[in-house]
């Protein structure tokens, strides 16, 4: 069988899973159900077919790397520059795997989607090979469970294989009367799944956007490439935005489905989750330190402080360290436009956790006022902080555990418990953890001005700017 290479698509921001998912760290990554994330869970739906090839946002790429570490799993990263939506990314990841083998099989996945009956979709995977294989786009339609306005929907046509049917149309997301009329006209939901030799992608895209496909080529030749990460050049901030549908799958006639029942949820809202969780007796779906008194049909979550609600129907209610969402269930798709609220009136909780992932470890501000900011640091055994320096601020580290080297200038020197350094402004410094435990400490910043951007770096292993 021609190799598979699954291709999985991690890059979004899930904003419409605020306050929970955010930039720094997005709802793929968050372990939002059960222990894993949905990206392990993705990857390990697929482990058994071939190295996963993840494309995800430059800034997430240590997110992806450490969550593939954590499962034992080894695959290559491709790191956008910049968003450009779902068309741009398949198209550049089907290119990087063409440059190895334009025969194979490319099965893209959303990171971010939840599978009951994995064994289910590794069949549908089987019936909708043979179709790839002779050219065809294929997609995977899931058969309804109800009539569903939050999904597109995909009319199937004559069969071209066992178990597979032409594509008629894609349709948008629909009223509930249409929703209605599609299903019982057997439409399927689209799930965004799809399976298609790389070359066959790349030959569809070109024919209707070749000046994406040309930049994308652009960006894989001037890409850098490092500990199995490639980062893209900066032509790929001129290919044009565009969602696969949109770019390809509404206007190919190569388009095929397989329909399939494996328990599918695209967890795209507070809505969904609740859709997808399991219900007390009021049909409430709860997470964390939470209590319901007299509710019914409502999502409530806690990650933060003990959350209570008394007499609410049909809401949701998330609460974090830093924000609490209380909103309609069925209006939490318009989540995002009060993102979008959030960050036009510059509150940084729109797009920043108040605990900070690095590639290194962690960071949270536990205290600011008049310049100065206090913040727990953890950096992880054989993390490094960038050789760098700051224009505006100096900076105090107390070690409360583990043992740091800390580089001042010229000086180089171990930092235990209960110790601290001093670091003036303008001075040259890095902190390392070569031990085998964590190094947790409290940095006490003071100066003029005390933004994330007064970092110049001079050395960093991570390659970031």
């Amino acid at each position: 069988m021609t190799t598979i290479r699954p291709l999985v698509l991690c890059g979004g921001a899930g904003s419409r899973l605020w306050p929970a998912s955010r930039n720094t760290l997005p709802k793929q990554f968050a372990a939002l159900i059960g222990e894993r994330s949905t990206f392990q869970e993705t990857v390990l739906r697929v482990s058994k077919l071939g190295r996963p090839l993840i494309v995800t946002n430059q800034a997430q790429c240590f997110l992806a790397q450490q969550q593939l570490a954590t499962l034992s799993i080894e695959g290559d990263i491709l790191a956008e520059p910049a968003r450009r939506d779902s068309g741009p990314a398949i198209a550049a990841g089907c290119l990087a795997i063409a440059r190895e083998d334009p025969e194979a099989f490319v099965l893209v996945l959303p990171s971010d989607h939840v599978m009951r009956d994995p064994d289910a979709f590794l069949r549908a995977i089987a019936a909708g090979a043979p179709a790839a294989k002779d050219g065809r786009l294929v997609t995977f339609g899931v058969t309804p469970t109800h009539a569903e306005t939050g999904y597109g929907y995909i009319e199937p046509g004559e069969s071209v294989a066992p178990g597979v049917a032409s594509v008629v149309c894609f349709a948008e997301k629909p009223s509930a009367a249409k929703a209605e009329q599609y299903v019982a006209a057997g439409l399927l939901w689209n799930s965004g799944n799809f399976l298609f030799k790389a070359s066959t992608l790349i030959e569809e895209y070109r024919r209707f956007d070749p000046a994406t496909i040309a930049v994308l080529s652009e960006s894989i030749e001037t890409g850098t490439t490092c500990s199995g990460v490639t980062v893209l050049g900066d032509a790929y901030e001129r290919a044009t935005p565009n969602s696969i549908d949109y770019a390809v799958m509404e206007k190919t006639d190569r388009a095929a489905v397989v329909p399939m029942s494996c328990g599918w949820s695209d967890i795209g809202s507070w809505d969904a989750l609740w859709g997808f969780g399991p219900r007390d007796d009021g049909g409430n779906v709860t997470s964390g330190a939470v209590e319901v008194l007299d509710s019914s049909n409502c999502y409530v979550s806690s990650t933060g402080p003990l959350t209570s609600v008394v007499g609410l129907k049909d809401m949701a209610v998330i609460a974090t360290d830093d924000a609490v969402l209380v909103t309609e269930r069925k209006r939490s798709g318009d989540v995002k436009r009060l993102v979008d609220q959030l960050r036009k009136n510059g509150r940084s909780q729109a797009d920043s956790h108040s605990r900070v992932y690095r590639p290194w470890g962690w960071y949270r501000v536990t205290d600011a006022g008049s310049q100065f900011q206090v913040k727990r640091i953890v950096v992880n055994p054989g993390g490094r902080l960038s050789l760098q320096k700051h224009k505006y601020r100096a900076e105090h580290w107390v070690v409360v555990s583990g043992e740091a080297t800390v580089t001042i200038d010229r000086c180089v020197k171990a930092v235990r418990p209960n110790e601290h350094v001093y670091i003036p402004l303008g001075a040259v410094h890095r902190l390392e953890n070569f031990g085998r435990d964590p190094v947790e400490l409290i940095e006490v910043q003071s100066g003029t001005y005390l933004g994330e951007d007064d970092i110049v770096r001079i050395e960093d292993i991570y390659n970031r700017a």
